[in-house]
């Protein structure tokens, strides 16, 4: 019997543009809140927080 994953698809988007760069996975079981990380902006040509978004 296979477990169910807890790992889902999300996107980041740049708090400051709203320009939608990054794709990627987190544990919903561990991480219950939004995830916001500091990346690289091509748009903004800095690194800026990119907050998570929901993917379709």
């Amino acid at each position: 019997m296979a477990k169910k994953d807890a790992r889902t698809a999300i996107g980041l988007e740049c708090t400051e543009c709203k320009s939608r760069n990054y794709v990627t996975q987190k544990n919903t079981t561990n991480t219950k809140d939004k995830l916001s990380l500091k990346k690289f902006c091509k748009k903004c040509r800095k690194s800026t927080l990119h907050q998570e978004y929901k993917l379709k």
